[in-house]
């Protein structure tokens, strides 16, 4: 899938529910985004809202506006929300409804399957669309238990978690893979959610949605194939949530499937709960840190930091206070780029440098 595609973020785009759009106009292999859809902040340049860089993707009010102003039919058009509610409502249904009757092939990331809705399937079948259920497992029979082959990898691997879900770990872990690359360093990326798989990650699964008997197992499996094919010096790993939260399990088969070598920590400041959880209040820092340490059997060795709700002055002043802290490299990679995260990598793991 190299075609054009629109992503639809009513309300959330640049926001935390919207970290699927958000992420793909980051980075897209897989696909062109040619627009959003975000009637709250139509009008506006995608990229210059989200990080303010400029992109020449347009934001549009709905999807008969946007077809409109681009004077073509994309290809596919992405469901790019990730609500903590799984299941679509009837408006959300009606708007990707509306999209196959405009032609264009539905690419779903949410935990409810489409290609199961017998409404969706029918109105496929009519419109002659396609849906892709990105998140969709495969059958068990092609699922993969735990071996124990992950002892034998001989690659450094780093697992990118956080101190909550939704704090950009995924975005981090691309940007330290692209930095790697960039100083010839043969570096592989894991997905373990649906915006990465979305993004075009070659190897990785949606953990979320698996059973908790196979999530070792898929991490592992990927780690193994790319070693086996890519030959990297390092893998980097997304983590999803965070190890003390109690909504996110896969926190902890990722890194004892990843057999983990290092943890790069992510953290925003300002955050006083839970993402979508209101009622839980977020961990300190120091005690994420020393859950990490302890279940990894491995170290921390940086700090990202998330900038929600911070100003510059705010940032720079508390990555001045992490440092001396914690001892470690601090910085956000969106801002400030990669250049500490990847001194530390290549100290901790010399061989890797050619």
């Amino acid at each position: 899938m190299t075609e054009k595609a629109l992503i639809y973020s009513e309300n959330e785009f640049g926001r935390i529910d919207g970290k699927v759009a958000n992420g793909l106009i980051r980075h897209s292999e897989r696909f062109k985004i040619v627009a959003v859809i975000d009637s709250t902040k139509a009008g506006l340049d995608a990229g210059e809202c989200l990080d303010g860089i400029k992109k020449g993707i347009p934001i549009f009010r709905s999807i008969d506006d946007a077809l409109d102003n681009l004077e073509y039919i994309p290809k596919y058009f992405i469901y790019g929300i990730a609500p903590l509610a799984p299941f679509l409502d009837k408006g959300q249904r009606k708007v990707i409804l509306s999209a196959m009757v405009k032609g264009m092939d539905i690419v779903n990331g949410l935990p409810e399957f489409l290609t199961d809705d017998k409404e969706f399937v029918q109105k496929a079948r009519e419109c002659n669309v396609k849906i892709f259920d990105f998140r969709k497992p495969p059958e068990r029979k092609d699922l993969h238990l735990f071996t124990g082959e992950i002892f034998k990898i001989k690659t450094p691997v780093i697992v990118v978690t956080g101190t909550d879900c939704a704090v950009g770990k995924m975005t981090t872990a691309r940007c330290i893979v692209e930095a790697l690359k960039n100083e010839n360093i043969n570096a592989v990326f894991i997905a373990t959610g649906q915006a990465g798989l979305l993004q075009g990650a070659k190897y990785g699964m949606a953990l979320d949605v698996l059973t908790s008997g196979f999530t070792t197992g898929e991490i592992e499996k990927a780690i193994v194939d790319a070693v086996n094919t890519e030959h990297p010096d390092i893998i980097i790993v997304e983590g999803q949530g965070g190890l003390s939260h109690p909504a996110f399990n896969s926190s902890s088969a990722i890194i004892k499937g990843a057999n983990t070598d290092a943890i790069i920590i992510q953290h925003p400041p300002k955050r006083k709960n839970r993402c979508d959880f209101p009622e839980i209040p977020m961990p300190e820092l120091e005690n994420e840190i020393e859950l990490n340490e302890v279940f990894s059997k491995s170290k921390v060795i940086a700090i990202i930091i998330n900038d929600e709700d911070m100003t510059d002055t705010e940032l720079e002043s508390t990555i001045a206070e992490y440092e001396d802290e914690y001892k470690l490299p601090v910085t956000n990679v969106l801002k400030y780029g990669c250049d500490k995260i990847i001194k530390k990598i290549s100290e901790v793991f010399p061989e890797i440098i050619k």
